[in-house]
């Protein structure tokens, strides 16, 4: 079964423009950008045919293709990494059976989720998408509770049915955390990760953009608005931190967990 692997990257963002070519200093003392770290880890993940970085920026694909990256040119149309995708599909050539989102900022993501994501659409051929999601520790809550409270937007959540189909993802930290202590329903951390089905991939970037995508800036909430389910597949941690990218207080934090985790 033919997979790929893409890794939308964008210069501009409102939080941090140019963040994809951020340095994350690791355990050995080496500096390396954010998208590179984003292809070393997508390189990581078994079963994966191709790795290609997606931009419609010279800066981020003269450093992809510095580091040894095959590199996609896309428009500046796209307005988020799964548009950046759909419009990607076409320039594969032969079309996949299945199409990895890796966003760039998430250069912890451990090649097993990315595993287990492929395994669940091998699994289940009626998954159209697929995510991962991560339950919380106490301290992993601690974290996303401390960025809402002091206004930052980051990590988001998920909450979903029995057979895993999403019910909503938020940027708020759902369901109500003080409410999950006291009843001990965990609180899933959405890990910033897709994995589509072509079709699937290809009818998105015609589908409206609903109040809710917007209201958030959640790209997903796109598939859910328009009736298309998306299966949440949790993935266990194994003793790995993870974080993305969002805000650039992020950096010390992400070096601090590649550090105490010895990651180069």
């Amino acid at each position: 079964m033919n997979t790929v692997i893409l890794i939308p990257a964008r210069y501009p963002s409102t939080r941090f423009p140019g963040k994809p070519l951020a340095m994350l200093t690791g355990a050995t003392g080496e500096a390396r950008s954010l998208i590179h770290r984003s292809w070393d880890a997508a390189r990581a993940v078994q079963g994966v045919d191709a790795v290609y970085v997606l931009t419609d920026d010279d800066r981020i694909a003269e450093a992809a293709r510095g580091f040894g990256a095959d590199v996609l040119m896309t428009s500046e149309a796209p307005r988020n990494g799964t548009e950046r995708c759909a419009e990607a599909l076409p320039l594969l050539g032969a079309t996949p059976e299945i199409v990895v989102n890796l966003q760039g900022d998430a250069p912890l993501t451990p090649p097993h989720y990315v595993e287990a994501l492929i395994a669940a659409m091998r699994g289940d051929p009626d998954v159209r998408m697929a995510t991962p999601v991560l339950r919380t520790e106490p301290h992993h809550l601690t974290a996303l509770q401390a960025d809402r409270k002091a206004g930052r937007v980051g990590a988001t959540t998920a909450v979903f049915r029995d057979n895993g189909d999403a019910l909503y993802f938020s940027k708020e930290v759902l369901p109500f955390a003080d409410k999950a202590h006291e009843t001990g329903i965990p609180v899933f951390h959405h890990v910033g990760c897709y994995a589509y089905r072509p079709q699937a991939l290809a009818a998105y970037a015609d589908l409206p953009m609903g109040p809710l995508e917007s209201a958030e800036g959640l790209e997903q909430l796109r598939f859910l608005e328009n009736g298309i389910p998306v299966r949440c597949v949790e993935v266990d941690a194994r003793g790995r931190a993870f974080w993305e990218l969002n805000n650039p207080t992020d950096i010390a934090l992400i070096e601090d967990i590649m550090k105490r985790e010895g990651l180069a």
